[in-house]
């Protein structure tokens, strides 16, 4: 499989064709959708021995009455999921170990990992198709930011993310990378001031970022250290605060545009430019459940998302489980899209917290992040983090001007968590030179570390 189907020229085209979507009415869309999911049903009957036995007796039952697919269940049945019988996670694992990791498996397949924050990794592949769709897919929310290829002087783009060569962003990046779109790509592990340097030198008029970096970014610009005139900002892969918003508004007077994905089908949600965000509906269903499975009404917080992904035919993902927490929205948005809105993402299951209860009661209290971030995004730090320890919890900052505020930021944090009927150990506040960062280079807010 050649390089050429991955030009620019192709990876527009194929956006321009999805974006048809985006005039559907809802009508349109839900015909789509029930024609499309027939079909992807039909396929993985008859190519997939796993679901064939997953669906057993399910055939002609809807949607929603057929099993949950989680990660762990599709990485122990992995061969028999996968439509090419030849292949193997084994195979596929061993390749991922390679020194070709960033070439195709098989000569074939694009093959991805992701980082095993929820507790399992996944290993995931795409075709030819699969993928020039997943390039397409991903330049959709670039240009609802206004992004447009430029002649004869295209836009410079800054991308700090992964650079492993198994993680999404990075194979989407190399790519991407073109002389219709210019990118410097930085690991988001590297130091601020090796960051702050590069874009210096580099001067991007659009930047794609991690939420925790931005934040550092826009306090060096307002700082003057980082000098850099933007015109479109993206972020992706970490929950996106408020406070950030608000400090990117000082450093460029720009609104971020938010991106909700993940490896398994991305972009899940963009925002418009509008301002709201709105589910990806064309390319797959899904679905926002309670811890029981059920669908949860607009303004009610989900537990868990499900999603049935249309064009994912060499590894088929129907009901697939991923554990974030996120809010539907009722209505219509202004820019007449026919796709359902959310209004939040907040985080992972994983993230909320549970403590002894006060009070005598038995079962423990579980801590929203929204706890965390009501009480931190007020600290005048340029990124915060939360660690659930055995005998309490540990509150790291950067960036925090006055080391005395610590004792007052302990007794904040009490205080929330007193008022949710929680039992909290010790609380204990530290200044540090940078947050503790996956493989992906992601700084998650919160982390749970008991044992």
């Amino acid at each position: 499989m050649g390089r050429g189907f991955l030009t620019p020229f192709f990876v527009i085209r194929t956006r321009k064709t999805l974006e048809r979507s985006c005039r559907w009415t809802r009508e349109e869309l839900t015909r789509q959708q029930h024609d499309r999911l027939a079909d992807l049903r039909r396929f993985v009957m008859a190519r997939s021995p796993f679901y064939q036995r997953f669906h057993r007796g399910l055939e002609h039952a809807p949607l929603h009455a057929l099993p949950v697919l989680t990660k762990a269940t599709m990485m122990e049945h992995f061969d028999e999921l996968v439509t090419d019988r030849s292949v193997t996670l084994a195979d596929a694992d061993a390749f991922l170990r390679s020194d070709h990791a960033g070439g195709l498996f098989r000569d074939r397949y694009v093959t991805l990992s992701t980082s095993g924050s929820t507790g399992r990794r996944g290993v995931f592949l795409f075709d030819r198709d699969e993928w020039l769709t997943a390039l397409a897919m991903i330049t959709r929310p670039m240009a609802w930011a206004g992004l447009r290829a430029r002649f004869p002087k295209p836009p410079r783009l800054a991308m700090i993310a992964s650079t492993t060569p198994w993680h999404y962003s990075t194979r989407v990046a190399t790519s991407l990378s073109s002389r219709l779109l210019p990118t410097l790509r930085l690991d988001a592990a590297e130091p601020l001031t090796s960051l702050v340097q590069q874009l210096n030198q580099w001067q991007p008029e659009v930047l794609t970022v991690y939420p925790s970096v931005l934040k550092q970014l826009a306090d060096e610009q307002l700082a003057g250290r980082l000098r850099i005139s933007l015109r479109t900002i993206a972020t992706s892969a970490e929950v996106l605060p408020d406070e950030t918003r608000r400090r990117v508004r000082e450093a460029w007077n720009l609104r971020v545009f938010d991106t909700y994905g993940a490896t398994e089908y991305a972009p899940i949600a963009a925002e418009c430019p509008a301002g709201r965000k709105h589910l990806f509906e064309d390319q797959a269903i899904i679905e926002i459940v309670d811890d029981r499975g059920r669908p949860v009404p607009p303004g009610e917080r989900g537990d868990r998302l499900l999603l049935t992904v249309f064009n994912r035919r060499t590894q088929p993902l129907i009901r697939y489980e991923m554990s974030d927490v996120v809010r539907p929205a009722a209505g219509a948005c202004e820019c007449g899209r026919p796709f359902r809105l959310i209004d939040s993402i907040e985080g992972r299951i994983e993230d909320i917290l549970h403590f002894p209860a006060r009070n005598g009661r038995t079962e423990p209290v579980a801590i929203h992040p929204n706890v965390f971030h009501q009480v931190l995004e007020t600290v005048p730090a340029s990124g915060w983090q939360v660690r659930q320890e055995k005998d309490g919890l540990s509150v790291l900052l950067t960036g925090l001007p006055d080391q005395s505020m610590g004792v007052s930021i302990s007794s904040a944090m009490r205080q929330a968590l007193e008022a949710q009927g929680a039992v909290i150990g010790s609380i204990r506040v530290t200044l540090v030179e940078a947050l503790e960062r996956g493989g992906t280079g992601k700084a998650p807010l919160i982390l749970a570390r008991l044992s």
